[in-house]
């Protein structure tokens, strides 16, 4: 079954964001992945299998640019989710899981922030069901991730999601990205996954 773009992309004003910038991420890269992931799986239907290598086959840079494609597609989604709130401190299950986790918000703010100025690609607050505590993790590219975890937060911090409103100045864009953070669809992931009933 075909990948469809996802309806996802922000809708009204964003505060620190102009549309070009979104309309440029979304518009244009995103759905660049989407087609590409489509097309990456019809190739995988016609590989021969029987030439698999460890070393170099068609077979095996599919499936690599598969996991890498589709977690591009997968994380973008999650991003464009995760904003077009009012920003603000979190209320709910998510406030309470980052105090238990964090010690308070202010220490998890910081730490994702520092993330958003160390990763090369992506910061992701996730709950990891082997410790079943919520982590902020760095991935510098896209098939990079902890398997075991549930997606919670994305802040996509690859150049093109800033580049035409910040140039280089990424932190004025976390900022952004902070006054900009939907915690109800935090909310709705906590839900989802039953975190809640985890603590």
């Amino acid at each position: 079954m075909a990948h469809t773009v996802k309806n996802v992309k922000p809708k009204g004003e964003l505060s620190g964001f102009s549309p070009k910038q979104i309309d440029e991420h979304f518009d244009v890269l995103y759905k660049g992945y989407v087609n590409k992931l489509n097309e990456i799986e019809a190739k995988l239907g016609e590989a021969d299998l029987s030439q698999a290598n460890a070393t170099y086959s068609q077979f095996r840079e599919l499936k690599r640019e598969e996991v890498f494609t589709t977690q591009a597609v997968r994380l973008h989604e999650a991003f464009f989710e995760n904003i077009g709130g009012t920003g603000g401190k979190p209320t709910g299950a998510i406030a309470d899981l980052i105090a238990r986790d964090f010690g308070s918000y202010e220490k998890w703010e910081a730490e994702f922030r520092a993330l958003g100025v160390a990763a090369r690609g992506w910061v992701v607050l996730a709950f990891d069901w082997a410790d079943r505590k919520l982590h902020n993790y760095l991935s510098d590219i896209h098939s990079d991730g902890v398997w075991d975890a549930s997606v919670l937060l994305v802040m996509d911090v690859y150049e093109h999601s800033y580049f035409i409103d910040y140039g280089t100045a990424r932190k004025a864009y976390i900022d952004a990205f902070f006054r900009n953070i939907n915690w109800d669809v935090v909310n709705e992931r906590v839900s989802r996954v039953q975190i809640a009933a985890q603590r």
